[in-house]
This record gives structure tokens, sequence and C-alpha cells, in this order.
């Protein structure tokens, strides 16, 4: 059973956007696509530059899945899942994330 660990309040993350939080000690990207309250949580390192970025990477749609692409080198990585579009083996890590009660929380390990 998962432990989940608050973020912020829903509102704080503006839609078509990402912000990043410490969660259970690694640091995760948040991203809220839409105005309503869906959410992914991947990795925010990119693997490519060892970076801390990816929540400021730009969310795009690609074959009817959401992606956001690395500011640095423009890797996209599914938000669903953490795929590289570009070389698997580069995959992020993703956690559940949920809205309760209007708080962002993500799953801790």
């Amino acid at each position: 059973m998962s432990r989940w660990q608050p973020v912020c309040k829903v509102e704080a993350i503006l839609p078509a956007t990402g912000v990043c939080a410490l969660v259970n000690g690694e640091q995760v990207a948040i991203f809220r696509p839409r105005a309503d309250e869906t959410l992914y949580a991947i990795s925010n390192i990119d693997p490519f530059a060892q970076a801390s970025v990816l929540s400021r990477g730009i969310i795009a749609e690609h074959q009817q899945e959401l992606w956001v692409a690395s500011p640095l080198k423009k890797q996209r990585f599914r938000l669903r899942d953490g795929l590289c579009m570009e070389d698997a083996a580069h995959s992020v890590r993703s956690w559940p994330v949920r809205v309760r009660e209007g708080k962002v929380e993500v799953a801790c390990d």
C-alpha cells in the first residue's frame, strides 16, 4: 500500500505547466496539462544532461499521448509512464499522483 505525500494545492500548478517537488528525497516533476485535475508525475532529472529540468519542459501531444520535451536537448518523455521517445533506455521513473481535497499528493514507496 502506498503512502501519499501532499505537495501543494492543485491551483498552484497552472494548466499547461509543470512544477518540481521533493518527494521522499527525490525530485519529481508534476504536470497539469489541462485546466482539469488530471496530473502526471515523472522524475525531474533529464537523464541525457543529468540536470534537474524536466518540470520546465514543454508539454505536447503526439500520437494521442502527452509528452514533455526537455528544455535542454529536447528529448521527449511520455507523461503517463516516463518512456523516452528517442531512447527507451533513458526512460525516467513515474509516480502515481492524485488530487485529494484540493491538494496534490504523490505516492511514496
